[in-house]
């Protein structure tokens, strides 16, 4: 019954009318993160000295910051640091929210409803409400705040958009992800994790505007996830008194080469498809070693998943976000055929999206 259903959502899909993207004014050049790490980090409480070379094997040159380099050296509190998330994740949503809408030839009296993913700060009322009365969205959209779906936000969250513009008898969706990595960074707490996100997490937004089915436009087929049992200590927040701090297993890479095949082999089938169907991948970057890991996974030569490195490399990662990066360089260079798209997050699961030109 279940590849009946997915069936039926290849042969009449919602299709992306446009992606937009946005990152904060603050460039961080990885080599003065380092010299900054060195500093922050103590070398007596702390792995740093044995770590430092994590920032020259990160795959990243350059990040963007909602916080000027300075922040960092200080110490903030919960409050503070929700205040920013809250401040600049509006400020970003609306700036890739216009351009998308600009892109797809939309209004904001066209969109119908509005989907955001985002897990790096709390905002109640949500981030779609926020952005309701300063952008002139109906008053009678339909809203879904997701939190809590980390890197796998922006599949997932895509997918439920897709889900949702399914079912509309009108209008179009508007999908959001937004990520403020800079603000969850805690200069007290000297976990290897804490470390590996300072030479790795960035900040960035991104829009993508759903057309209905028989909208032009890449069309969005089926959908899945896949979480593993036994997995809930591999990937997410741990809730601290002074802000949210980052986990992350040693075992991501080690878990992808065994396991992630499998699990988009058993999605594929109940599509009726095997990876041989596919013409690519539009994966979420969330290390090189996690790349490399993901291209043994499906037997892709090493470096073939070109784009994700370069967003990795120009924009680090950005959590939820940095796939929808990913997705919009493929599509600038003229992405066609079926493809794959993938993240993994908390939970520790697999997001699954198909997605055809």
């Amino acid at each position: 019954m279940r590849a009946a259903t997915r069936h039926l959502a290849e042969n009449d899909p919602p299709t992306i009318l446009s992606v937009a993207t946005a990152v904060p004014r603050f460039r961080l050049d990885q080599a003065a993160v380092a010299r900054a790490a060195a500093q922050v980090f103590d070398r007596e409480r702390s792995e740093i000295a044995r770590l430092m070379p994590v920032f020259d094997n990160a795959g990243v040159a350059t990040r963007h910051s909602s916080v000027p380099m300075e922040w960092y050296f200080a110490r903030h509190g919960w409050r503070e640091r929700n205040e920013r998330y809250i401040a600049s994740a509006v400020d970003l949503l609306e700036d890739a929210a216009r351009d998308a809408l600009r892109r797809a030839g939309r209004m904001p009296g066209d969109i119908a409803a509005i989907v955001v993913a985002s897990t790096t700060g709390v905002a109640t009322p949500s981030l779609d409400a926020l952005l309701l009365n300063r952008m002139g969205l109906s008053p009678t959209i339909l809203r879904l705040p997701i939190f809590g779906l980390g890197c796998g936000g922006g599949v997932i969250g895509l997918s439920h958009a897709a889900a949702l513009a399914r079912t509309l008898p009108d209008g179009d969706v508007l999908f959001l992800a937004v990520e403020l990595c800079s603000v969850t960074f805690r200069r007290d707490d000297m976990s290897k994790s804490n470390i590996i996100g300072a030479a790795l997490f960035g900040d960035g937004a991104a829009a993508l505007v759903i057309g209905r089915p028989g909208s032009p436009g890449l069309r969005l087929g089926a959908s899945g996830m896949h979480t593993w049992p036994d997995s809930l200590r591999v990937m997410g927040w741990d809730v601290e008194d002074d802000g949210l701090g980052v986990l992350f297993s040693r075992d991501i890479p080690a878990l992808v080469r065994a396991e992630m095949r499998g699990a988009a082999g058993s999605f594929l089938a109940g599509c009726g498809l095997t990876t041989r169907d596919l013409a690519g991948y539009i994966c979420h970057p969330g290390g090189v070693k996690v790349l490399d890991a993901l291209e043994q996974a499906f037997d892709l030569a090493p470096g073939t998943m070109a784009e994700a490195r370069e967003v990795l490399r120009d924009y680090g990662n950005m959590s939820a976000v940095t796939v929808l990066f990913v997705l919009q360089r493929m599509m600038a260079r003229g992405l066609a055929g079926r493809h794959l798209m993938s993240a993994l997050g908390p939970g520790f699961s697999a997001g699954f999206q198909l997605i055809e030109g």
